[in-house]
């Protein structure tokens, strides 16, 4: 699908610039956004070793096990029909849990075996059960609590006065996709027209082989904390809270409290973050600086990999703004579109991003180059690129995975998330940014 979408915009740009007369400006914009695109990836690869880095910290530190905790008694609830000691269970648990904390590439293995443990409990082999298909409207609509980790370098690399400011935004949007996802699924799990349907030939029952990761032990005690650990904790608890403390005494005599908790919001989260990554290691006796550095290895792979997939959604997003095409989309639309209170320029966006996290990401940096990352529309797309998970993406390779070939009412309630996530993501900034 990406393929098509992307050589559509390019030979558009081409034909659409010949009879606009602007085939100088395509012409400029397909080597000037090459260019563009990779001094982007220069700029985010700072910020990608830091926060993998600190996100590795906080989770060998103790964090993961925290959420898992915590998830523990809504999945009892959320899935009735398996066992609360079966291996599905824990795999769900760490899946959910390193998704929870932008650890998407640690999720993938554990949601790889979930749908593998599901499968087994499953009596229609082949069609998807409720259970897969919850676990998996879950992960497409992707409730974050770190702020997304890509988007906010990206705000930061393309000028953003508060590259953390869509963090609560982007919270809102994912809990809206969510909820919308998980009660579609649920209710249309009870409709006759997606009973199970499996195939004649299901396939071979799937083997991870070593591939197979290993669920840790969730109920392990956290080692005790040391006098020293208690002090610097402490310590660093009580001269932060007393500067907030300080700060917003003074801005309560001026009359300008308001101002200080916008700023709180927008400036004060960054810092206090990085903070407690930290602290969250020290208590789980942790050596931050080593973890920091081995795992920061990753955002250089990760700066790599994501370049070439920059370079050609810029190119070909440039090629076709510059062409005058995409004027004429958004002026078409805008009518529709701003009566219901969304930029007609953050529809590429909404449409791209089920199909394609990277092409997503492309499209959501020429955006914020064009219009900047404080303008509506850039933290309208900022918003939306956290707000839910890549929808086809995410389904081709757990489904595959699994051999279900019957997903029953999965891509419904799946879709539905991510037209919740849009919308929540549009009436938050409305409401956030006002």
């Amino acid at each position: 699908m990406l393929n098509w979408i992307w050589l559509g915009l390019v030979l558009t740009s081409v034909a659409y610039g010949a009879w606009s007369g602007r085939m100088t400006d395509v012409s400029s914009a397909a080597l000037s956004e090459a260019s563009t695109a990779i001094q982007l990836v220069i700029k985010l690869t700072g910020g990608m070793v830091l926060f993998l880095g600190l996100v590795r910290v906080a989770a060998d530190g103790g964090l993961l096990r925290v959420i898992v905790r915590g998830l523990r008694p809504i999945l009892r609830r959320l899935f009735p029909d398996v066992p609360e000691d079966h291996p599905a269970m824990g795999a769900m648990l760490m899946n959910f849990a390193a998704n929870m904390l932008g650890m998407g590439n640690a999720a993938t293995p554990f949601g790889v075996k979930a749908m593998a443990e599901l499968d087994r409990l499953n009596p229609h082999r082949g069609s998807a059960t409720n259970a897969m298909a919850l676990f998996l409207a879950i992960n497409t609509s992707s409730i974050v609590l770190m702020a997304p980790t890509g988007t906010v370098v990206l705000r930061e690399a393309t000028g953003s006065a508060a590259p953390m400011a869509i963090w609560i935004p982007t919270l809102f949007a994912t809990i809206c996709s969510t909820l919308v996802a998980v009660t579609t699924c649920l209710l249309l799990s009870r409709l006759p027209r997606f009973a199970p349907n499996p195939p004649a030939d299901p396939g071979p029952p799937l083997d991870l082989g070593a591939e197979e990761p290993e669920v840790p032990d969730l109920d392990a005690a956290p080692p005790p904390l040391g006098p020293a650990q208690w002090l610097l904790i402490g310590g660093f608890a009580a001269a932060t809270l007393g500067g907030f403390g300080w700060q917003l005494w003074n801005h309560l005599e001026s009359g300008t409290s308001d101002a200080f908790l916008k700023e709180v919001g927008n400036f004060w989260l960054l810092p206090i973050l990085i903070a407690g990554f930290l602290l969250v290691g020290v208590a789980g006796r942790v050596r931050v600086y080593d973890v920091v550095v081995d795992a920061g290895r990753e955002g250089l792979q990760i700066a790599l990999r994501i370049a070439p997939y920059l370079v050609a959604i810029l190119v070909a997003i440039g090629m076709f703004r510059a062409s005058g095409a995409l004027d004429l989309i958004v002026a078409g639309l805008s009518p529709l579109t701003g009566a219901l209170g969304v930029p007609g320029e953050a529809l590429p966006m909404a449409i791209l991003r089920p199909l394609s996290g990277s092409g997503a990401f492309g499209v959501m940096a020429e955006i914020l180059e064009t219009h900047g990352p404080d303008s509506f529309v850039g933290q309208v797309t900022s918003t939306l690129q956290g707000s839910t998970e890549t929808t086809f993406y995410v389904l081709a390779v757990y489904l595959g995975a699994a051999g279900v070939r019957d997903s029953r009412h999965i891509l419904p309630a799946c879709l539905a998330g991510d037209l919740a996530g849009f919308v929540g993501a549009v009436f938050i900034c409305h409401l956030w940014f006002a």
